[in-house]
């Protein structure tokens, strides 16, 4: 079993699900977050004052997967969440982590069951 952990624009979070759920991943939790990497943040005005906006807004999904199911899971992230057929910087991060364990609380299933 593994985790994965995407890191993407908020635009491409609809794109995304499509994909994952031509993939028949349907189990996904999404979160907001904010963070900073190569893009280094924006400028933007607000009633006539500049400042710099360091902490760009992201989508956050989690998407626990059995082993079988890691490969499609980053193939339907990658093609949905580029930008064009190169990328662009900003376009986010997967990270797939080992997941020791998991427990359905209704049921008490464990494992790949649960998932």
């Amino acid at each position: 079993m593994k985790l994965v952990i995407a890191i993407i624009q908020p635009h491409k979070l609809e794109e995304v699900k499509n994909e994952l759920t031509k993939n028949e991943i349907y189990r996904l939790t999404v979160s907001d977050v904010q963070g900073y990497g190569q893009q280094k943040g924006k400028t933007e005005v607000f009633r006539g004052h500049e400042y710099q906006v360091n902490l760009l807004r992201k989508v956050r999904l989690e998407i626990a997967v059995n082993d079988e199911f890691v490969k499609p899971t980053v193939d339907a992230i990658l093609k949905a969440a580029k930008t064009g057929s190169e990328g662009k910087i900003g376009d986010g991060k997967i990270f797939v982590m080992p997941l020791e364990e998991v427990i359905r609380i209704r049921s008490g299933e464990r494992g790949s069951k649960a998932i």
